[in-house]
């Protein structure tokens, strides 16, 4: 049975832990809030975009631009995945390495071979010692990256594609919905292709454009940087999604914490009640022996 100073030790560890996880829950939530910030102000310029070049797409001859150009087979895909360089976030970074497992599968029963292009030290590590086809990494990048980190990584991937290594570019994430809800994302990037009505789950866009010089020239020039800004969209929904698994698992092990400092309490309290009727026992039992 451990005793009363073993008891005591564990209880000072169990409160210096629950010390330290409350801290970084409070770094956690105030990085969420500015990732939030940085999602609620892009969101709804990268959806427009996409919208966009979908709608100018639509009737466009692919042969204008090389993103728009439509395999006959897929027999080569590029998957970009993101994920976190720390750990302490839960299921997060799990998460993510079953999705990609998942995927995997999917395509080797298809018989079309992935690279992959791993965002995260974590998702590198686990790949890399399963000896993966990994054509690209980039480490220590989503702990502080910018728009200029996504010009890098989609450079790399869009050569890939246009040099024929990858006839399709997927990416997969995880999208920020709530702390409490994140959703594993797989969207097709390249080639671009009008969505139809029944992916989208909305009325046709009647909107028409009245383009100048051409949609033709506008399309070219937008279809780069399209997709750059996918790309970075990805990134800071990973970011914002990694930093609300982090509050909630520090704030779940302060919790367990406090649990354990209670059980401890207890155990300590009956020990030490243990100890004193034992001494009471000894006093008892020497008085009745000198009476007798």
């Amino acid at each position: 049975m451990a005793t009363l100073k073993d008891i005591q030790r564990k209880i000072a560890a169990v409160k210096k832990t629950e010390q330290i996880t409350r801290a970084m829950n409070m770094v956690a939530a105030a990085k969420l809030r500015k990732a939030q910030t940085r999602i609620e102000n892009f969101r709804p310029y990268a959806a427009k975009f996409a919208s966009l070049i979908a709608k100018l797409a639509e009737g466009i001859e692919s042969e204008i631009h090389p993103f728009l150009k439509q395999p006959e087979e897929v027999k080569k895909i590029e998957l970009v995945t993101f994920a976190s360089d720390r750990g302490l976030c839960g299921s997060f970074n799990a998460n993510i390495i079953a999705g990609v497992e998942k995927i995997l599968r999917e395509r080797q029963r298809q018989d079309i071979e992935v690279s992959l292009t791993l965002a995260g030290r974590r998702i590198y590590d686990y790949f890399k010692r399963r000896k993966a086809n990994i054509r690209a990494s980039y480490l220590e990048e989503m702990t502080s990256f910018d728009y200029s980190t996504a010009v890098d990584i989609s450079r790399g991937v869009s050569d890939e594609f246009l040099m024929g290594e990858a006839h399709e570019v997927w990416v997969y994430y995880t999208r920020f919905v709530s702390t409490s809800r994140l959703v594993p994302t797989l969207v097709k990037l390249l080639p671009v292709a009008p969505r139809p009505e029944e992916e989208t789950g909305e009325a046709s866009d009647l909107t028409e454009y009245l383009c100048e010089p051409s949609a033709e020239a506008i399309l070219s020039d937008l279809l780069p940087k399209s997709f750059i800004i996918q790309i970075y969209n990805a990134m800071l929904e990973t970011s914002a999604s990694e930093q609300a698994a982090r509050m909630v698992a520090m704030d779940n092990a302060a919790n367990n914490c406090q649990d354990m400092i209670e059980d401890l309490t207890m155990a300590y309290n009956k020990a030490r009640q243990a100890a004193i009727t034992a001494e009471l026992m000894d006093i008892v039992g020497g008085a009745e022996a000198l009476r007798g």
